[in-house]
């Protein structure tokens, strides 16, 4: 009886350890809890916090903001040298139209006068042993040009004057001269001789080239009042003219 007794007291005192044990300290698996966000402060607004990719943002926008200015000012030139680009070439192909009449127009003249037997007016003797020396003197110095040999194409062109000083092809040579320097850079040359023209030969067909050539030249010396004037006085002067279509293009670049 007393052995049972004992029995039945130590069972409770060995349960309650073990039952304790296992409700407090017992490594039993448990998903951890989901972390807490802290609520902000009463009467607080949280800020945005600016993130690395945030901030790289902004300053790709910057720079490409920066090219979008860029690239609309590399337009504005590109549209100014288109421009310049199709004066020139104008420029270019009335040069030549123009070499090509004029070649034509000296070829038909030396023909009548071969066939006529007329000498030209006032030419040198040489013409007159020659009939044909006139021209070919023209058009040596006009071939020089042609081939871009500029300063022969002067020194042909002065023997021309120098030997017939009357011709009706004078003024046409004195124009090529004046022109000749012209592509060569040599813008006061070019001055005075196309200046020689006007003055020698106020009522001949090239007085407008020769005026816009020398308001070419000094739009080229950036002495652009003096070339504004001398484009607007070929407008108003000679309207219709070749020489007055580009003049009116060549006020738009000085604008």
């Amino acid at each position: 009886m007393n052995h049972n007794l004992a029995r039945h007291c130590w069972l409770p005192a060995l349960i309650f350890p073990i039952a304790a044990w296992a409700a407090e300290g017992a490594p039993v698996q448990q998903a951890s809890p989901p972390t807490q966000v802290q609520p902000a402060a009463q009467g607080t607004v949280d800020a945005p916090v600016a993130s690395p990719q945030g901030g790289a943002a902004y300053g790709l926008l910057k720079d490409i903001e920066v090219l979008k200015a860029e690239v609309a000012r590399l337009r504005g030139q590109n549209e100014m040298l288109e421009h310049k680009l199709e004066s020139l070439s104008k420029r270019q192909s009335d040069l030549y139209l123009d070499l090509d009449k004029r070649v034509e127009d000296l070829r038909k003249q030396a023909r009548d006068t071969a066939q006529s037997g007329a000498q030209p007016v006032a030419a040198g003797t040489a013409a007159k042993d020659d009939p044909m020396a006139e021209s070919r003197a023209y058009e040596g110095a006009l071939e020089q040009f042609k081939a871009g040999s500029y300063d022969k194409a002067i020194a042909g062109f002065a023997d021309f004057l120098k030997a017939y000083p009357n011709s009706t092809l004078a003024a046409n040579a004195q124009y090529w001269t004046g022109y000749a320097y012209y592509v060569l850079k040599d813008y006061k040359n070019a001055i005075e001789q196309q200046t020689r023209l006007v003055n020698a030969y106020p009522q001949n067909p090239k007085v407008p080239d020769a005026l816009l050539n020398i308001a070419s030249c000094q739009m080229e010396l950036k002495d652009n009042a003096a070339a504004q004037k001398g484009f607007q006085d070929i407008v108003a002067k000679y309207p219709g003219t070749n020489a007055a279509l580009i003049a009116a293009k060549r006020l738009e670049l000085l604008k």
